[in-house]
């Protein structure tokens, strides 16, 4: 089972500081700024265009026969020509056909194919002849307005910011950009402590020792200890990491910064080494403090994996820089460094050595003990019923997290009140649980054809794992479409599993490859409905080999792939003929258990027959059921009351 961790009650949110550490104030983030910008832009506007305009006489438009009448009768005084267009004023005003305005000022347009010698005419009648380019130079203050005028703006633009960076403090030219984002919480009001954490007491008990320096650090100074200058929290996602990170700042009642990695790069190249200086000098200010730095991964990638474009980006930039401040506190500074991965093996050397992160603490999945615990908690403020035991349903979720158990609860209470129910009731949780790991139920119009082969399915998946020894045990089979799956077959481990057996491992691939087994007896023929389970058994066995020598041809050697680099590309760590060797074994391994499946099956094919007909009647089938149906029997263990349900089955 892969490693996991138990976490407790989300935060609430964080109150915001009014601490000793001031933010700097963004002159463009000021109401203030934006609306007097807008009264210049607008007042400037008025004054050009309606103060400062000249007034325009009425000009009306006119026929171009209407204007050579007009010319005729010696009525058209002046004319002003650019290209085609004309302009002119008359002696008397003129009537614009179709509206009746009149006026001395006029507009028309010379048609491009007219040949009618309209010079000598105006000529003829007296009129002044006027000619304008189409295209005139703007005038020389024009010229030079556009020419400098944006280089003007931009070295204008730059001094002011300049100006405000000097007086805010924000580190020279890159301004507010070189600032940090990080979130201060109050340390006066802490939104989190260890009473909101549960499931990974052995954890805590060593973070304690980091809260106590905190608050006493003078019990640890007169013997010469020194306190880490950074602990680095590795889990996976939803185990807790940021909480835990949390509750050591409300336990500490010290200024907690709180920053994602991601926030600190940008594409300007410097400006997540300044983030980074500006973090650290506030919490130096605000000592003793804690730094948090999430997804420190995002950042700490090693600097020797995979091909760079350059040694001086960005990322490798703020790496250095984290680097540097981490390594240069001076003693007694009272700054300690919060970070939490869940890619501990991507970080960079430097990074974890003693005397930056000096302490590794990894968060451990939650046992049924801590699971219960942590049920315990965010379902403080939930009515439960009086058939609802927390301890059978933390039996029956191994590998969950403290994020899925919040889930849980929460996907249980609202089930309940879908359902109009005063109380969560223990089948709310059962029921919750089934579409947390199964999905939910899809309503399906299956044909008659495909449900029987569905039931023969999952009856080879689950009579397997009745006859196997080691066999997980089948706690329910159903043929009900959930999530991606036709069918499921849940199985419980006798108890929270941390090292297997090849036996126990022969047998989850047994029992994998039993509902193609099914359909090969049955139906002499497989479908696609084993795609999954196919997945299930090519990992299985090729762990078998590669990582735990469970191979006599291949022997106790490692071959696994585990992100080995030369800085360019993946090294395999082994030949090509061990390489073929490798997938030969897999091959063999897979044979054989699906040999042995249908070797089971066969002897069993009428109680396989049975269990499929069964399901066909009734859709699914509990584990009392399940015996009955096929006549075998087994005596329950205390331990198995404790197993979880895990589900394979048709995709």
């Amino acid at each position: 089972m892969a490693a996991s961790q138990g976490s407790a009650r989300a935060p609430g949110q964080p109150t915001a500081s009014r601490g000793s550490v001031p933010r700097a104030t963004n002159p463009f983030r000021s109401r203030r700024f934006w609306i007097t910008l807008l009264i210049l832009l607008a007042a400037n506007l008025f004054i050009t265009n309606v103060l400062l305009a000249p007034a325009q006489p009425t000009t009306i438009t006119l026929p171009y026969n209407v204007f050579k009448d007009q010319v005729t009768a010696d009525n058209v005084v002046t004319v002003t020509t650019t290209g085609d267009a004309i302009t002119g004023v008359t002696k008397t005003a003129v009537a614009e056909p179709g509206t009746g305005t009149k006026a001395t000022h006029f507009t028309t347009q010379h048609p491009s194919f007219a040949n009618d010698n309209l010079e000598t005419l105006l000529e003829q009648h007296g009129v002044t002849i006027n000619a304008k380019p189409e295209n005139p130079p703007l005038p020389f203050w024009e010229q030079l307005l556009l020419s400098f005028g944006p280089t003007l703006l931009i070295v204008g633009g730059l001094v002011y910011l300049l100006r405000r960076s000097a007086a805010a403090g924000a580190g020279g030219l890159l301004g507010s950009f070189g600032q940090s984002r990080a979130r201060l919480y109050d340390a006066e009001r802490p939104a989190t402590t260890f009473a909101d954490v549960a499931g990974i007491d052995e954890v805590k008990q060593e973070l304690e020792e980091l809260v106590d320096f905190l608050k006493e650090p003078q019990k640890y100074e007169k013997l010469g200890g020194r306190v880490p200058k950074g602990v680095l929290l590795i889990g996976p996602p939803g185990t807790g990491k940021t909480l835990l990170a949390r509750a050591v700042a409300g336990e500490a009642k010290v200024p907690f910064f709180s920053q994602s990695a991601s926030e600190f790069v940008e594409a300007i190249v410097g400006v997540g080494a300044a983030r980074v200086r500006d973090l650290f000098e506030k919490a130096r200010k605000a000592a003793p403090a804690i730094i948090f730095i999430d997804e420190l991964d995002a950042i700490g990638r090693s600097r020797s994996s995979g091909l760079r474009l350059g040694s001086n980006d960005e990322q490798e930039q703020t790496l250095n820089q984290i680097l540097t401040e981490m390594d240069g506190f001076e003693a007694g500074a009272g700054v300690i460094v919060l970070s939490a991965t869940n890619r501990a093996e991507i970080l960079d050397p430097a990074l974890t050595r003693p005397g930056r992160f000096d302490r590794r603490v990894t968060l451990q999945p939650p046992d049924r003990r801590g699971r219960a615990a942590i049920l315990k908690l965010h379902s403080a403020g939930v009515p439960l019923g009086p058939d609802v035991d927390l301890n059978e349903v933390a039996g029956r979720t191994p590998g969950l997290v403290g994020a899925d158990l919040r889930n849980l609860v929460n996907e249980a209470a609202l089930g309940a009140a879908r359902k109009g129910e005063s109380v969560v009731t223990s089948t709310d949780f059962y029921e919750a649980i089934d579409r947390i790991l199964l999905g939910t139920e899809r309503h399906l119009m299956l044909s008659q054809t495909d449900r029987e082969r569905i039931a023969y399915h999952e009856s080879g998946h689950a009579l397997l794992g009745l006859l196997l020894p080691g066999a997980d045990p089948v706690r329910k089979v159903t043929i009900i479409p959930h999530g991606g799956s036709l069918g499921v077959t849940v199985q419980s481990p006798i108890d929270d599993r941390f090292n297997y057996g090849e036996v126990y491992l022969r047998a989850r691939i047994i029992g994998a490859l039993g509902g193609r087994a099914a359909e090969q007896l049955v139906y002499e023929d497989v479908s696609t409905g084993a795609s999954n389970d196919l997945q299930q058994v090519t990992m299985i066995a090729r762990e078998m080999v590669v990582r735990w020598g469970m191979s006599a041809k291949i022997g106790p050697l490692a071959f696994a792939e585990d992100g080995q680099s030369n800085g360019l590309s993946m090294v395999r760590p082994y030949s090509e003929a061990t390489a073929r060797e490798v997938d030969l074994e897999i091959k063999r391994i897979a044979d054989e258990c699906f040999a042995e499946a249908v070797r089971l099956l066969t002897e069993n094919r009428n109680r396989l027959d049975a269990l499929a007909r069964a399901l066909l009647a009734e859709d699914s089938l509990g584990e009392d059921q399940i015996l009955s149906v096929t006549g075998l029997h087994r005596v329950p263990t205390a331990a198995e009351e404790v197993g979880a349900a895990t589900g394979t089955g048709l995709t």
